[in-house]
């Protein structure tokens, strides 16, 4: 990158979706992000483009500076993606809500290719390690597990834990459950069940596996 970007683009790298790192913008302004390394064409329909770690890098910086205003939860309509952790409010799911998925999750496994050592995406890589409740809650929406809605008990919750590296799945159902912890296996999690002692509760305990 030889020059700082325009005050456009800048603009359209701020707005990239906090999970992802999905971008919304101009044809040309999405071009010219590629040109100076920021972001990537995704190769698979609907060929959305996707932050690369650079540009990760440059939006958290831009993150941490002060900004005018607080930010915000996204509206219902915006098109702004985030994984659901389990306890949010509305609809659970739908054929639109499983299209963002299915792409957010391609896009966190081009991530994996371009970041890990020897391209592995068997494994989670550093942004995964550094959001580890929304990494979580991603693999398991995208495997087609259900999130819990609102106050409802039935769904998975994904929480953190004071445990480094670690988060906590819920799931009242003891199958599904164990369907967690397999998916999460599967996505390159170490993942086992555990008992609260004071509650006699089953929950799964995960980390992103390093090997």
């Amino acid at each position: 990158m030889t020059r700082p970007p325009t005050a456009a683009q800048r603009h359209v790298i701020d707005a990239a979706d906090p999970v992802t790192g999905r971008l919304r913008g101009t044809e040309a302004q999405l071009a010219a992000l590629v040109k100076r390394g920021l972001a990537f064409r995704h190769p698979r329909p609907p060929h959305d483009h996707f932050l690369t770690p650079t540009g990760h890098r440059l939006r958290e910086t831009t993150a941490q500076a002060p900004v005018p205003e607080p930010v915000q939860e996204a509206p219902p309509d915006s098109g702004v993606f985030a994984a659901r952790i389990g306890g949010e409010e509305g609809p659970v799911a739908g054929p639109a809500r499983i299209r963002e998925v299915h792409s957010a999750w391609q896009g966190l496994l081009e991530l994996r290719r371009m970041t890990n050592p020897g391209g592995d995406v068997d494994r989670p890589c550093g942004w995964e390690r550094a959001h580890l409740v929304r990494a979580a809650a991603l693999a398991l929406e995208a495997e087609g597990h259900r999130p819990a809605a609102g106050t409802d008990l039935a769904g998975y919750r994904v929480r953190a834990t004071p445990q480094p590296e670690a988060v906590a799945v819920h799931e009242p159902d003891p199958e599904a459950l164990r369907g967690c912890a397999a998916t999460l296996e599967k996505a390159g999690w170490q993942a086992g069940e555990h008992t609260e002692p004071r509650t006699g509760v089953r929950y799964v305990l995960a980390s992103p596996r390093r090997a």
